[in-house]
C-alpha cells in the first residue's frame, strides 16, 4: 500500500510517524499528533505487475484529517507573511485552515479595515474548512493585505497577514530580450549579455546558454536573478534576467551568443552577436 500526507509529513520524514503493512491492509501511525499534522491523508494498492510497482488510481481513497491543539485554531504557517498571487482565470486561495471544523472563520481587509464577506449573495469569495478562503475568479481589486479571524469554543484567534498580488500571466512563452553591453578597450575587457524574460510572480524562469567559448571553456559567470515589478494597470509582472560576464573578452569569445527561458507556458530563444 502507498500513502499520501500532509505536505508538512512529506517534507520532515517524521520520526514520529510509521507505517506498517500487514498482508491484507497497511496501518499508518503518527504519535504525539499536533495541528500541524492537519491535512488530506490518503492510502491506495500498489500493482507490481513486473519489475516496478505502481499507483492504483483507481482504487485510491482519501479522507482530511482535522488534530486540534490546546491554543491553537490556525494550522500554523512556517511564514509569519505570505503572498498570494492572483490570476485572472485560475482560483487563488488564502489558506485560512482551521484545527476546528466548527470554529467561525472570517476573512479581513487590513486598509480600508473591513471583512470580506464570504458564502454569501453575490460574494466573491467562498470559506472552504479545508483549504480556505477561495477566489473563484480573482480581479485587479482583490488586491491588498488580509488576515482570518477565528471563534471557537470562546477563543479567538487572529492568523498571519497575506498579501494578495494580482498579476499579469503572459500566454504562451515568455517574453524574452537580449542585449549586450560593452566596456573594452582595443578589442580587451568586459562583455556582459543580459537576457530578461517576463512572467508569473510565483513561477521561476530557466535560462540556458550556448556561446562561441563554450567548448573551449572559456572563463565565464552567469548570474540569475529576479524582481517583482508593479504596473500601473494594477497588475505585477515577474522579471527574471540573466547576466553572462566575460572579464577578459578575446577574439575567440566573437560570436553569436544565444539565451532560452524556459517556464511551463514555453520557450524563448533569443540571440545577439558580439564581434572581436
Amino acid at each position: 500500500m502507498g500513502w499520501t500526507l500532509p505536505a508538512a509529513l512529506h517534507a520532515a520524514r517524521d520520526p514520529r510517524l510509521s507505517i506498517q503493512q500487514h498482508e491484507r491492509y497497511s496501518q499508518l501511525v503518527l504519535a504525539n499528533a499536533s495541528a500541524a499534522d492537519t491535512g488530506q491523508y490518503g492510502c491506495w494498492p500498489q500493482l507490481c505487475p513486473g519489475p516496478g510497482c505502481g499507483k492504483d488510481e483507481a482504487k485510491t481513497i482519501s479522507t482530511y484529517v482535522f488534530v486540534p491543539e490546546e491554543g491553537e485554531l490556525f494550522v500554523p504557517s512556517p511564514n509569519y507573511f505570505d503572498v498570494v498571487y492572483l490570476v485572472a482565470d485560475q482560483p487563488a486561495v488564502v489558506p485560512c485552515r482551521v484545527t476546528v471544523p466548527a470554529a467561525r472563520v472570517t476573512l479581513h481587509r487590513e486598509f480600508p479595515a473591513q471583512e470580506i464577506v464570504a458564502n454569501g449573495n453575490g460574494s466573491e469569495v467562498v470559506y472552504d474548512a479545508q483549504r480556505g478562503f477561495v477566489f473563484p475568479r480573482p480581479q485587479a481589486e482583490h488586491q491588498g493585505v488580509v488576515y482570518c479571524r477565528a471563534d471557537a469554543q470562546g477563543l479567538v484567534q487572529v492568523s498571519n497577514k497575506y498579501q494578495l498580488l494580482f498579476v499579469a500571466v503572459p500566454k504562451g512563452p515568455p517574453p524574452t530580450t537580449i542585449l549586450a553591453t560593452d566596456s573594452r578597450k582595443r578589442g580587451r575587457g568586459r562583455v556582459s549579455v543580459h537576457c530578461s524574460a517576463l512572467g508569473q510572480p510565483g513561477i521561476e524562469v530557466e535560462f540556458s546558454w550556448t556561446y562561441p567559448g563554450q567548448k573551449d571553456r572559456r572563463p565565464v559567470t552567469i548570474q540569475d536573478s529576479w524582481r517583482l515589478v508593479p504596473r500601473g494597470d494594477g497588475h505585477t509582472t515577474r522579471v527574471s534576467t540573466s547576466v553572462l560576464t566575460l572579464n577578459d573578452f578575446a577574439s575567440p569569445d566573437a560570436g553569436l551568443y544565444t539565451c532560452a527561458a524556459q517556464t511551463p507556458q514555453g520557450r524563448t530563444t533569443v540571440a545577439v552577436q558580439v564581434g572581436v
